[in-house]
């Protein structure tokens, strides 16, 4: 191995083992996404110019190859636009490490912001109405253990406006339901823990739950909340149960309320809640933290995407006194004032 590969090297090594999940506490799915990337770009480098690892070096990782690389990702594995932008934000990072290592290295991060990302089409939020949302709930049959269950993770789901492996996560000694304030922590992406109040009705379901299926609570607090159990024993219930259920509960209310869409699935009640507490008025920096978004622009996904606020905000902004006059100003069979007006 020469010295140019070594060096390379012991960048990634440093870049996946230190930098992303020590000093930028990325998540290790995140930091699994980042070298599958890497590892992408490898099988890329070997395909189209014939170049192992064991040839390449720091010069590498240019915008020439780079670029090439995103086309290749579009093109021979049909990747879409949001992947592609997705795994160039991991030669970016990886990059901007490089420059905090050696300062002569910053131009290897100047080279690689060069560049493009994949033209994206506007991102859609999917979330319900209030009506839709109402109808949803009321689904599970709660004259059983598995119905009240479902309503309760469904509630606190939304409640909350967690993600569904953050609800998922959550144990027994997370939840604080005493006392005036009740909240629950939950650990986001990064690893990183925040507090969530919890209404009153919410609290309810979660006393009714808790009273069946953990009957000894307060003496098994490190046990997840909610749980299957399969011979006798528990297991985290898992994202593909979740999916299942709420999948049921939305074909079911459909049939009662036409605004449900056509697919329901458990980010649909985050970005539910999201949407709710934007209209309510809660500022969009605010609602970052609320939602555990790691930058504020994240959230304003919220305000483009809420017609119903752009259109009462137009309709305010326009006096009533300047309503559009059915009867013209001037002789629309004046030919002469027309041309004019039309600019002729």
């Amino acid at each position: 191995m020469n010295i140019e590969t070594e060096i390379l090297v012991k960048a990634l090594n440093g870049f996946f083992y230190i930098y992303l999940p020590k000093q930028k506490c990325f998540s290790k799915n995140t930091v699994d996404s980042y070298k599958a990337a890497f590892k992408l770009f490898l099988d890329y480098m070997l395909e189209q110019n014939n170049s192992s690892l064991s040839q390449m070096s720091l010069d590498d990782f240019n915008k020439d190859n780079l670029a090439g690389f995103m086309d290749w990702l579009m093109t021979v594995r049909q990747n879409s636009p949001v992947t592609c932008n997705q795994r160039l934000m991991a030669f970016r990072s990886f990059a901007k490490y490089l420059g905090i290592r050696d300062f002569a290295l910053t131009s290897v991060y100047a080279d690689i912001c060069k560049t493009p990302t994949k033209k994206t089409a506007a991102k859609v939020v999917d979330f319900l109405s209030e009506e839709a949302l109402k109808t949803l709930l009321m689904q599970p049959d709660t004259s059983n253990r598995t119905g009240i269950r479902n309503q309760c993770f469904m509630c606190l789901m939304y409640d909350t406006a967690a993600r569904c492996q953050e609800l998922l996560d959550i144990r027994l000694k997370d939840l604080f339901l005493n006392g005036n304030a009740p909240f629950v922590y939950l650990t986001g992406k990064g690893n990183k823990t925040r507090a969530v109040p919890l209404m009153k009705v919410t609290v309810n379901h979660l006393q009714r739950y808790l009273k069946l299926f953990h009957p000894d609570y307060g003496s098994r607090m490190d046990d997840y909340l909610f749980y299957t159990t399969s011979h006798g024993e528990r297991h985290p219930m898992s994202r593909d149960t979740v999916q299942v259920f709420m999948k049921n509960y939305g074909r079911a209310a459909r049939e009662i309320c036409p605004d449900i869409p056509e697919r329901v699935h458990p980010h649909q009640l985050r970005h539910t809640r999201a949407m709710h507490l934007y209209r309510g008025g809660m500022p969009l920096s605010i609602l970052s933290e609320f939602l555990g978004h790691a930058s504020e622009e994240t959230t304003r996904v919220y305000a483009y995407a809420d017609t119903e606020m752009k259109r009462k905000a137009i309709e305010k902004a326009i006096p009533k006194a300047v309503a559009f006059d059915e009867n013209p100003i001037w002789d629309t069979s004046d030919d002469e004032i027309l041309r004019k007006l039309a600019g002729l």
